[in-house]
């Protein structure tokens, strides 16, 4: 598969299917996050196949130590705007913390919400205690994206960032966990920090389509935070590269702004309207 459409040429619009076919076939799935038009339409353009909208902004676009403060207010925002420089790609929207624990019908709600905000699937955080959540919403045509290992939103009762799953037993929960999803509708599921082993090992036991994010190279694709590859967030993680200093470009040219508006050599004559033009 060469993420063409055989009969136009033109890219193929990702969907749920296509993931699978994806899957099957062995090619691998490109995401990345994304909470605003210009960079959502850039990663669309790049043959990125799946766009998150990801609670992650609470982070690296508002600047909180967590995911828990964002609320559905903030994630419709950022779906709107993402979902209007993306067309190619599929989008998935993070739901929020308390937007899908509280009730199924609430969950319902959100969901639904976040979907007319232009999102083509949500994502939700957990395993068993979420399933009768998951099924509710694949039964109203809801797509559903599960996440397992290091989830952001039960930090605390994580005990902070560590990596997920050391022991036998926790493994053989997630890879439990990680089927029952499977069976309650999910397709496709997040696996986030756990060992490599353990992530090709459920990599293989799914027929659905495992996206890594430090979770090594066997998944079936791989996420990462925008921020954290184009240096402009300060996190430095074993499982990031950085592929681009954003960062610094942008302060270099912030820094020659300064300078050439304060020493009067902007706005030079070029820059300036005369009667005549």
């Amino acid at each position: 598969m060469d993420g063409k459409d055989n009969d136009s040429g033109a890219m193929r619009k990702i969907t749920v299917e296509v993931l699978r076919e994806m899957k099957r076939s062995g090619e691998r799935i490109t995401a990345l996050t994304a909470y605003d038009y210009p960079t959502a339409k850039i990663l669309d353009e790049a043959g990125i196949e799946l766009i998150l909208i990801g609670d992650s902004a609470a982070n690296v676009v508002y600047g909180h130590a967590t995911t828990l403060p964002i609320g559905m207010g903030e994630m419709l925002y950022h779906t709107r705007a993402v979902a209007a420089g993306a067309k190619r790609a599929i989008l998935v929207a993070d739901m929020p913390f308390l937007s899908y624990q509280v009730s199924i019908e609430e969950a319902v709600t959100n969901a639904g919400t976040l979907m007319k905000a232009g999102a083509e699937a949500v994502k939700l955080e957990g395993g068993a205690p979420m399933l009768k959540t998951i099924q509710r919403l694949v039964e109203i045509g809801i797509p559903v994206m599960g996440h397992l290992g290091l989830t952001p939103q039960s930090v605390y009762q994580l005990s902070g960032y560590k990596l997920q799953a050391r022991t036998e037993a926790a493994q053989e929960q997630l890879l439990s966990d990680a089927r029952q999803l499977e069976t309650a509708g999910c397709f496709a599921i997040v696996l986030e920090k756990i060992p490599r082993g353990l992530a090709q090992r459920v990599s293989q036991a799914l027929a659905i389509p495992t996206i890594g994010i430090g979770a090594g190279p066997d998944c079936d694709g791989q996420i990462l935070v925008l921020h954290d590859i184009l240096g402009l967030s300060d996190q430095k993680l074993r499982f990031v590269k950085r592929y681009a200093e954003v960062g610094k470009a942008i302060r270099a040219a912030a820094d020659q702004y300064r300078h050439e508006v304060k020493g009067g050599t902007f706005p030079g004559p070029e820059h300036s309207y005369t009667e005549e033009n």
